[in-house]
């Protein structure tokens, strides 16, 4: 038996626990509530952005760079020059920044070969995805390729000519496809079929540049490109001025309708240049494209894996000296980095400085080669 203040102590006990059980009941639910409602109140998981954009495919990493794409000790060094500026009058007033990049081996008395390269900032980190500056001291070292003077051009900047019929064009594009003004200045130069852009470069940004350095005027000399609508404004500089450049490497080349009837005098887009190399007169080109199956399937302006394909499968059909590597990358240039050793190498191969041109044709190797045929690989048979 309990003593009576044991069982006194035992009888409160009881009724401590049993007044404890209501409360318990409300107060669970209400915490579990609360706790559910500061959860979803927390932002969600942020998923990292997809490499190449939300239109690309979901790529593997790019290739790390190597070979002649790093720099090397005892590897002669080219300088650039620091930002400059040019007010363009074929674009009314356009104000685009450029750089310059001299070889270690250039000599002022000898004219050199010229390359023109657009988004021509980002080809100059030598610690980026694609640095064009290690490439070209290291092939110019090795011989492989010419002593080449570099144009790193940027595209430009209308906003301080308001009221020009340049700045109108690219402000209503602009408001029409909600793309800042920056950005629908680069795609009226970049990937309008016209030859606007090539005489802003044989007019206004090249004669600026030979008059600091010898440059050779030659088209067998003249090499471009770029990536994206970079891509497409190179080869389209070329095709435009075929006397002026004969050399082009496009990456991830925007070859789609980004810019088809937006200007009432331009009837055609870059959708429409596999057509124009299967039916218009032949260039003097030698043209290298990459691309990679998961670039862009864009809603607004068509597939850039598919507009690649029939491009090299024009060329190829129409006899031009071109290569095409098709890897898996999406729409970046981190694969075109990795390979731009191999394809300047192939680009100027054959070049002798004693002559001013070269008829380029199809190695015999390509032509007994199929063209290119697709296969859909990511779906359910």
């Amino acid at each position: 038996m309990y003593a009576a203040t044991e069982l006194k102590a035992i009888k409160s006990g009881h009724a401590h626990r049993r007044t404890s059980l209501p409360i318990r009941r409300v107060l669970y639910p209400t915490l579990l509530a609360l706790s559910l409602q500061l959860a979803a109140q927390q932002p969600a998981p942020q998923t990292p952005p997809r490499p190449g954009g939300p239109n690309s495919g979901p790529a593997p990493a790019a290739p790390p760079l190597t070979g002649d794409s790093l720099q090397h000790p005892g590897v002669p060094t080219g300088k650039l020059s620091e930002r400059l500026s040019l007010r363009s009058q074929i674009y009314d007033g356009m104000v685009s920044d450029y750089w310059i990049y001299v070889p270690a081996q250039y000599d002022p008395n000898k004219p050199a070969a010229v390359m023109v390269f657009q988004d021509g900032e980002g080809y100059t980190n030598r610690k980026g995805d694609h640095p064009a500056l290690n490439v070209l001291d290291n092939l110019i070292a090795q011989g492989k390729i010419p002593v080449i003077i570099g144009v790193f051009t940027n595209p430009g900047d209308i906003s301080a000519s308001p009221g020009t019929p340049t700045y109108n064009f690219v402000e209503a594009y602009g408001k029409k496809w909600s793309r800042t003004l920056k950005d629908s200045m680069r795609s009226t130069e970049y990937d309008t079929v016209s030859d606007r852009y090539a005489r802003f470069l044989h007019d206004e940004l090249l004669p600026v540049v030979a008059k600091q350095y010898n440059l050779r005027t030659d088209a067998y000399s003249h090499a471009i490109t770029g990536l994206s609508s970079g891509g497409i404004c190179s080869f389209n500089v070329a095709w435009q001025r075929p006397a002026d450049f004969s050399r082009v490497i496009s990456w991830i080349g925007s070859f789609t309708s980004i810019q088809w009837h937006e200007d009432p005098a331009v009837p055609d887009g870059g959708q429409d240049y596999p057509d124009k190399i299967l039916r218009e007169d032949h260039r003097n080109l030698r043209v290298w494209l990459q691309d990679g199956s998961n670039d862009q399937e864009n809603p607004k302006y068509g597939s850039w894996p598919m507009a690649n394909i029939r491009m090299a499968n024009a060329l190829k059909l129409k006899d031009y000296d071109f290569r095409f590597t098709f890897g898996k990358g999406p729409h970046s240039a981190g694969e075109g980095g990795a390979e731009f050793a191999e394809e300047m190498t192939w680009l100027w191969r054959g070049y002798d400085p004693a002559k001013t041109s070269e008829t380029f044709t199809q190695d015999p190797a390509e032509a007994a080669r199929p063209p290119f045929r697709v296969a859909i690989v990511n779906r359910e048979p």
